[in-house]
């Protein structure tokens, strides 16, 4: 499998967890992100960090989600502080190849109470 997530839980509001995704057997990288999806939505964008280091954000997540990559452990992390319930979801790590091939993970279950 060429992504594992972990790091997944259940937190109280304004905890902190952080997730990360170990990637293998893939070889140049454009992009490396997070995803979200609760029951019966879209799965959406939470955060991704590009081969240059750049970062995007959902805007419900700046200022409190930090995606962040080390390259010598071929791993993405997404650090999560001030969670609050609407954090809810199943999480996924995603890579994009520069030949447009996407590659997921399992996902990860963030449970956030009130």
């Amino acid at each position: 499998v060429p992504l594992q997530a972990s790091g997944g839980g259940l937190v109280q509001a304004g905890g902190s967890l952080r997730l990360s995704c170990v990637v293998s057997g893939i070889s140049t990288i454009n992009y490396m992100a997070w995803y979200r999806q609760t029951p019966g939505n879209q799965r959406e964008l939470v955060a991704l960090i590009f081969s240059s280091s750049e970062t995007n954000y959902a805007d419900s997540v700046k200022g409190r989600f930090t995606i962040s990559r080390d390259n010598a452990k071929n791993t993405v992390y997404l650090q999560m502080n001030s969670l609050r319930p609407e954090d809810t979801a199943v999480y996924y790590c995603k890579v994009l190849t520069p030949d447009r091939s996407a590659f997921w993970g399992q996902g990860t279950q963030v449970t956030v109470s009130s």
